[in-house]
């Protein structure tokens, strides 16, 4: 595989985000590969292995497809209705590009309303993109860093960043 265009990979973050702001979840799911990982370390040691560490979220592929079909359900209280989301996505760089592998970050912010209340979630994402031919971008990795010092006045994470 040759090494993919900046702008080929911003499509692909746009793509992802416009997934979750519509609750597309079960297709933002689809998007990983079968040996990923969703990460979203606590906000006061964001730098910390979850093997040292504890982490707001730390999903294998199967956890993050059951967080996924669990949010879409009446049953999950804190999503049910749905919050309006908008995710952006800025800043994108690609780290190394190059095989079947590129490893990119970018910022966000994610502003959430609910019961007219908005919160709002700024940090960065670090990915590890399988790249194909046939596929596209497939993700292996999503880590994503939350830039406040705590979840307050927020006080829970119940979207996906």
């Amino acid at each position: 595989m040759s090494a993919v265009s900046r702008a080929a990979v911003e499509d692909f973050l746009f793509h992802e985000a416009d997934l979750l702001d519509a609750w597309r979840l079960e297709e933002w799911a689809a998007l990983f590969t079968d040996d990923a990982r969703y990460l979203v370390p606590a906000t006061d040691r964001p730098d910390d292995s979850p093997a040292s560490s504890l982490y707001l979220i730390y999903d294998d592929h199967g956890r993050l497809v059951e967080r996924a079909r669990r949010l879409l359900k009446r049953a999950a209280h804190a999503e049910f209705p749905h919050s309006r989301t908008r995710h952006t996505v800025t800043n994108v760089r690609l780290l190394e590009n190059g095989g079947d592998t590129a490893r990119v970050s970018c910022n966000f912010v994610v502003y959430r309303s609910k019961r007219e209340v908005m919160d709002i979630y700024p940090g960065r994402s670090e990915y590890e993109l399988l790249v194909s031919d046939a596929a596209g971008f497939r993700i292996r990795l999503k880590k994503s860093v939350l830039d406040l010092e705590a979840l307050r006045p927020h006080g829970k994470l119940s979207i996906i960043l």
